[in-house]
């Protein structure tokens, strides 16, 4: 919706102020207008985009995760969440508590500090990051905390 905003809004502005010098005659067929071409692109990736937390942002909230996926034998869980473009938003930290029964996995992201008064785009941008266990999964449950 974004994109689609911002070329009519370009149509818009291109097609206003084009003024016709004094005493010339205006065209006797009407011009076409401009062809605009959408000006966001984006590239491919082949997955998502691996991060680490940076322990400095500000703002800080929760955020929910979308898939969870143990790997390394089950001692490490891979956790993968849409989130926004950095530094606008970026992982502060990650808070993992486990019990006998479960392992709750909290993301908290914020924004870089250099982002402070820095425009951000609005654009979504899948995200991993791999977090250690103090001992492996096994049957216990994964659950995030920023659900509760």
């Amino acid at each position: 919706m974004t994109a689609t905003l911002l070329a009519g809004c370009l149509v818009l502005a291109t097609g206003c102020g084009a003024a016709q010098p004094a005493g010339s005659a205006a065209p006797s067929t009407p011009e076409k207008p401009p062809v605009v071409s959408n000006p966001v692109t984006t590239t491919p990736t082949k997955g998502p985009e691996p991060v680490k937390p940076t322990r400095n942002a500000i703002n800080v909230h929760k955020i929910q995760w979308t898939k969870a996926k143990p790997v390394s034998k089950g001692r490490k869980i891979q956790l993968t969440w849409w989130s926004g473009v950095a530094p606008c938003t970026v992982l502060s930290r990650v808070k993992v508590t486990e019990t006998g029964k479960k392992v709750t996995i909290t993301l908290y992201e914020g924004t870089a500090p250099k982002a402070k008064n820095m425009s951000c785009i609005m654009i979504a941008v899948e995200k991993t990051t791999t977090v250690k266990l103090k001992k492996a999964l096994g049957k216990r449950k994964v659950v995030d905390g920023a659900k509760k």
